[in-house]
């Protein structure tokens, strides 16, 4: 009996594995995986002359393009394009497009880039003592907040002996890298100075990395002068919540080392003219400053900030798109743990986030994250190694 069902590719590499599983021709397989791979790509602020022409080539190709009604008219000074097409359409258009003027060349580019940033597996993360590779499985992010006042569990930690034991706790129970931060940056908090936080998280990184050699040390900080004492004190990862934007020194630091650092999107100002736009335009600045900075492209971790710079609805939204986020060509942690954007929507107070912790980590790995920072690793773990299973291939995970 003849049958039909719609198929989802994820990648050029799944519509190859159907391909070859339906018996088709080795040489029509190389051809037609491409036209199975299909992007929708919008390209913002086009001068008018570059919204014709691009309109023209894609169509010319096969595929789609929007701009604005004005256009044809010749009555828009610029217009957004909304590109539709398989990848033979877009790698076409490319090839099409470096020989234009109006700035199409340089398009052309920009499309091949996000294209392949879209494709594209993350390298590993090289630490100290230990490399944690991508693409098998999701990593764990311990928190270990050193503070009397964190939203969470500010103060539950009140010797370095204390924290220590929590940390080992988490490694057993799944973790994978383990962060330690000195200064709550719940909203509303009362900063400290550099020498109490540095006097909160030396200690306990050097009792730590004593106490567990291998494990990855994450220093929560955006301030310059922490990050390199807990860098001498054994941590080898940075997570800065300013993105290094805040202390640029950060990232001279993370590049002289060249050890792992974590940008996140954060800003003062939540009045977004296009929430999804801004946030990627900042995380791809975060980058690139980083770059200029001296940092590995390999050691570059991009974070949306949810609970950063935004509203609860913002974050819902981020989090609705964080699939335009997953394919910008670095790894993405995702921290949503016991957010109150979590409370606001179930009502409950932050020892009571669990579940709904859960639902953001299996739909954050769902879309593509890399890392999960959580508080709950035990419960969490078993959230990533079912996601997984499901999302990365059962087999893998068989016992």
């Amino acid at each position: 009996m003849t049958r039909c069902r719609l198929i989802h590719f994820k990648d050029e590499q799944e519509a190859k594995a159907m391909l070859q599983a339906i018996g088709a021709d080795p040489p029509g397989v190389q051809i037609m995986k491409s036209k199975n791979s299909f992007y929708t790509i919008l390209v913002e602020e086009l001068p008018l002359k570059a919204a014709l022409v691009l309109k023209q080539e894609m169509l010319a190709r096969g595929g789609e393009c929007a701009v604005s009604r004005h256009v044809a008219s010749l009555q828009a000074q610029k217009s957004n394009a909304l590109l539709s097409g398989t990848g033979l359409q877009f790698a076409k258009l490319v090839r099409k497009l470096r020989g234009q003027s109006f700035g199409l060349n340089v398009l052309g580019q920009q499309l091949a880039d996000v294209i392949a940033d879209s494709c594209s597996c993350p390298p590993a993360l090289k630490f100290k003592n230990v490399t944690l590779s991508f693409g098998e499985r999701t990593l764990l992010m311990g928190i270990l907040n050193v503070t009397p006042d964190s939203f969470s569990d500010g103060g539950r930690y009140h010797t370095v002996e204390e924290a220590v034991e929590q940390a080992l706790q988490m490694v057993q129970e799944g973790a994978d890298i383990i962060d330690v931060g000195g200064e709550s940056t719940r909203p509303g908090y009362q900063g400290i100075s550099t020498a109490e936080e540095i006097g909160r998280v030396v200690p306990v990184i050097q009792k730590l990395r004593a106490a567990a050699p291998a494990i990855p040390i994450s220093i929560d900080t955006y301030k310059a002068a922490v990050a390199r004492a807990a860098l001498e004190a054994g941590a080898d990862m940075f997570n800065d919540i300013w993105g290094g934007r805040r202390d640029p020194e950060i990232l001279k630091i993370a590049a002289a080392a060249g050890l792992p650092i974590c940008l996140m999107h954060n800003r003062d100002n939540t009045q977004y003219r296009d929430l999804l736009s801004e946030v990627v335009a900042d995380l791809k600045d975060c980058a690139a400053r980083a770059l200029a900075a001296g940092v590995a492209a390999e050691n570059i971790v991009l974070d949306p900030g949810i609970g950063f710079g935004k509203d609860y609805l913002q974050n819902l939204e981020v989090m609705r798109y964080l699939q335009e986020i997953t394919c910008l060509g670095y790894p993405i942690l995702l921290g949503t743990s016991r957010k109150s954007t979590i409370g606001k929507i179930l009502d409950l107070p932050a020892d009571q986030r669990l579940e709904g912790t859960a639902a953001t980590v299996a739909y954050g790995i769902a879309c593509g994250v890399e890392i999960v920072r959580v508080h709950d690793v035990l419960e969490m773990s078993r959230v990533v190694r079912m996601t997984d299973a499901i999302c990365r291939g059962g087999r893998t995970f068989a016992g």
